[in-house]
Parts: structure tokens; C-alpha cells; sequence
């Protein structure tokens, strides 16, 4: 049994050293960074820039931004029962009404506590 998982282990080293060496090579090929002055200001069309390009964002764009996530992943779940609905009969809608009902409860609670209110 533990033979099946060698394909898995080696797709997961794969996946993990694709990026590094990826990083590694092309930091021997680039060419050096001279940039200085000018060359570090943002680009506008040739007029003056107004102010910094680093803009601040409110902490209510990353919570809206986490639930969106958070509350998004409920599809994946969804899409493969859907796909075998059939197969699962009559306790596999019980379980995916339970499911939706969890997610209902979590958003009826985020909803009273105010945290996807704009304003």
C-alpha cells in the first residue's frame, strides 16, 4: 500500500522544487537592476505623479476578501455532488442539506455581526 503513494511523493517534491529552481536559475541569467532616480518613479503619461504609489487599503477589504474565499470553496464541494447526485441517494441530499444549512447559519451570523456591510 505504501508504494501507491511514491507517484504522489514525487509529484509533491515536483511541485515544491519547480518554483525554487525556477527562482534560482533566472536570478543568474537576469540582467543587474541600475535602476536609480527617475527610472524608480511610477510612469503617468509624462505629468508629475500626484502621490505614492503605495495606496492603503482598509482592513475591511481583506476580511471581505477572506470570507469571499472562504465562502467560495463551498462550490467545490458542491459541484462533485451535484456531478453524483444519483449515487449518493437520499442520504447524500440529507448530508448536502446540512452542509448548505452550516453555510447558511455561518452567513446569517456574518451577516448580523456586520461584516459585509461596505460602510
Amino acid at each position: 500500500m505504501p508504494s501507491a503513494y511514491i507517484p504522489v511523493l514525487i509529484f509533491a517534491v515536483l511541485v515544491a522544487a519547480f518554483p525554487a529552481v525556477t527562482l534560482i536559475l533566472f536570478k543568474f541569467i537576469r540582467p543587474d537592476a541600475r535602476a536609480v532616480g527617475d527610472k524608480l518613479k511610477p510612469y503617468e503619461c509624462g505629468v508629475l505623479p500626484e502621490g505614492g504609489s503605495r495606496g492603503r487599503y482598509s482592513v475591511r477589504f481583506y476580511i471581505i476578501a477572506m470570507l469571499f474565499v472562504i465562502f467560495d470553496v463551498e462550490t467545490m464541494f458542491l459541484f462533485p455532488w451535484a456531478i453524483q447526485f444519483k449515487a449518493f441517494g437520499m442520504l447524500g441530499l440529507v448530508s448536502m442539506f446540512v452542509f448548505l444549512g452550516i453555510l447558511l447559519v455561518g452567513y446569517v451570523w456574518l451577516y448580523k455581526k456586520g461584516a459585509l456591510d461596505w460602510a
